[in-house]
């Protein structure tokens, strides 16, 4: 299973999207500064995360979400109901109230 995963910058709000295999490795990696697209932009909290069955459709998705409409989603996403569903504590810099 592979995912696809929105972060956003603490720093500047700016979003970052992409895609892995391991998300919570992924997130620790961001968040240590060993990954160069975000080095300069922890902490990041995740926003929003989707499960794909295959690298193929995770690839597909990222790509969509890089484009005008997928940046327009992102934008729309129900942060909070995001939390309250789908939160996991030990990887996010900060709590949202």
């Amino acid at each position: 299973m592979y995912y696809v995963y929105v972060l956003q910058s603490l720093q500047d709000g700016k979003f970052y999207v992409g895609y892995t295999k391991d998300l919570i490795e992924r997130l620790k990696s961001h968040n240590l500064g060993k990954v160069t697209s975000t080095r300069n932009r922890v902490p990041l909290k995740l926003i929003y995360y989707e499960a794909c069955i295959n690298q193929k459709d995770a690839l597909h998705r990222e790509r969509y979400l890089k484009t005008a409409y997928g940046k327009r989603y992102i934008k729309n996403i129900d942060y909070k109901l995001f939390y309250r569903t789908y939160y996991i504590p030990e990887f996010q810099p900060e709590i949202i109230h």
